[in-house]
């Protein structure tokens, strides 16, 4: 290959380094000794796609599944940042056209392109996400529908890209989980065309951001009783921190956030512009309920045998292996405006609103009326709290610490949008507080 200008190259391996200590906590070092056979292999952390509540509608199906766990590899399939060159348009395909190389490109102009070679890096495994099948993506995601569900249909037209992200995990403790926009490709190839946001870093080396962005949001106070939502921030190729674009789409980035890293924390939101996911550590995943533990919760509200006030019929939560169909005959429904909670009646409808506003017999608030389901993907609770709270307008039931963490934690939606939504259905919450507590009338013998 025929390079113009200087290679310029001398070495974003040591700029590369200096730019790692910057943003701290990497190990620089072999890698770790590999899982003995019959052993689990060491997990780095999981991946959940906000909106399915544990399954995908057509069932988890290989790589395209509600919820992903990140393993240590057999072998290191890292990469990182070897050499840089300039070069002109004409020669871009001939640089790009080896397979077992992988590269980003910058495109300038018309005739200056840069090209930054990446090496094999044996202390780190990556993982990509994104739309594409194809094989060099580990994790398929597509668009979530708010309400729930992924959106269906030839019409429906992605904005997830095909090439999402990367995920690099040091390979030694203490197992550092690192984002990156954009993914590389069949070609082991990022490509940012002339249009794209791109820019040379003060050291010298290349930066660039995908077209709608990948924006990642730290809670403060880790993932827990004490979590609030953090700021969402907006990662670029070489996994810098930037303040949110003017729309997702801009080509004028926001500005460099130094203090802050890619480094995923429990509780990390990675959003893809039409799919959110959220990083659970396995430390984060041992203070989650088990499912089991979501089971027991369910019976014992069921054995609490609580009434409709009005029918005086005993209710029950059905079982999660039921799925999500038609509500059950004895499935409790709530007046999600003030929370009493009732057996399935027709009476109460008001004339000019919808199928679902009712006025409840209790206290005459009118509002939706709603059949209740437990929230069954247990990563999304921040605490084994009893199921006391309930989603607006959607139903969906978990812990107090979990339904008012999300409830206050706006999710992007569109090009500049951002609202609240329930992690179970994708549902837009409404009402004064997104969420509301339930008031069951226990039995009267």
């Amino acid at each position: 290959m025929v390079l113009e200008g200087n290679p310029e190259v001398g070495s974003p391996r040591t700029s590369d380094l200096q730019h790692t200590r910057n943003k701290g906590s990497c190990v620089l070092s072999s890698p770790g000794e590999e899982a003995q056979p019959g052993e689990e292999p060491i997990k780095y952390g999981e991946l959940i796609v906000l909106g399915y509540n544990g399954c995908l509608a057509s069932g988890d199906k290989g790589r395209r599944r509600s919820r992903l766990a990140l393993s240590r590899r057999p072998h290191a399939n890292g990469v990182k940042p070897d050499v840089m060159h300039h070069i002109s348009t004409p020669l871009v395909s001939k640089a790009l056209s080896n397979r077992g190389q992988h590269s980003i490109s910058y495109t300038l102009s018309r005739s200056h392109s840069v090209i930054v070679e990446y090496t094999h890096d044996s202390d780190t495994d990556m993982f990509q996400i994104g739309r594409s099948t194809e094989n060099m993506i580990d994790f398929v995601v597509t668009d979530t529908s708010p309400g729930g569900g992924a959106a269906e249909g030839p019409s429906a037209q992605s904005t997830i890209s095909r090439y999402a992200c990367r995920i690099l995990c040091d390979r030694r403790p203490p197992y550092t989980a690192r984002i990156y926009a954009a993914g590389f490709d069949a070609s082991s190839n990022i490509f940012l065309g002339e249009r794209a946001a791109k820019w040379r870093t003060p050291d010298g080396l290349m930066d660039g951001l995908t077209t709608n962005g990948v924006l990642v949001m730290h809670p403060a106070g880790g993932f827990s009783e004490d979590s609030a939502p953090g700021v969402w921030r907006e990662i670029s190729v070489c996994g810098n921190v930037y303040t949110l674009r003017d729309s997702r789409s801009a080509q004028q980035r926001g500005k460099l956030v130094e203090n802050e890293s890619n480094v995923l924390q429990d509780g990390s939101l990675i959003d893809l512009c039409g799919a959110t996911l959220l990083w659970r550590t396995p430390a984060g995943l041992l203070r989650a309920p088990t499912l089991k533990q979501l089971e027991a919760q369910r019976q014992e509200a069921n054995a609490a045998r609580p009434q409709c006030p009005v029918g005086l019929s005993t209710l029950a939560f059905p079982s999660p292996a039921r799925g999500r169909t038609a509500p059950d005959k004895q499935q409790p429904w709530v007046y999600v405006r003030c929370g009493h909670v009732h057996g399935y009646h027709g009476w109460g409808c008001r004339r000019g609103r919808g199928p679902q506003e009712r006025e409840c017999p209790l206290c005459r608030l009118v509002g939706p009326y709603v059949p209740l389901w437990l929230g069954q993907e247990a990563g999304l609770c921040l605490d084994p709290g009893p199921p006391s709270h309930a989603f607006a307008p959607c139903g969906h039931v978990c812990s107090e610490k979990t339904a008012r963490y999300w409830a206050q934690t706006p999710l992007p939606h569109g090009t500049h949008a951002f609202h609240a939504a329930c992690p179970f259905c994708g549902a837009w919450l409404t009402g004064e507080h997104g969420c509301v507590r339930l008031i069951f009338q226990g039995p009267l013998d």
